[in-house]
């Protein structure tokens, strides 16, 4: 991963379900375990969750703490 994309994960939220609105990191890694066996959707949510659910399994959640402290959220891209 890029830092962009770092620095975008770090501040990604969940929109849908039970943890709605809650930032990826603080979903509890089983969830995402869930997800993996199951399938995790399709496109850039799914990608997201399943990049968060290595760092989770890797014990790296701090990193991911550390940068959504040290950067702002990315502004969303307007369409045109």
């Amino acid at each position: 991963m890029n830092p962009e994309s770092l620095v975008e994960l770090a501040h990604y939220k969940m929109p849908f379900g039970k943890y709605k609105d809650r930032y990826l990191v603080e979903i509890p890694e089983y969830y995402f375990g869930w997800f993996k066996q199951k399938g995790f959707p399709e496109g850039k949510l799914g990608f997201m969750m399943e990049q968060m659910h290595e760092i989770k399994i890797n014990g790296l959640e701090e990193l991911i703490f550390k940068i959504r402290r040290q950067y702002p959220a990315p502004k969303p891209k307007r369409k045109p």
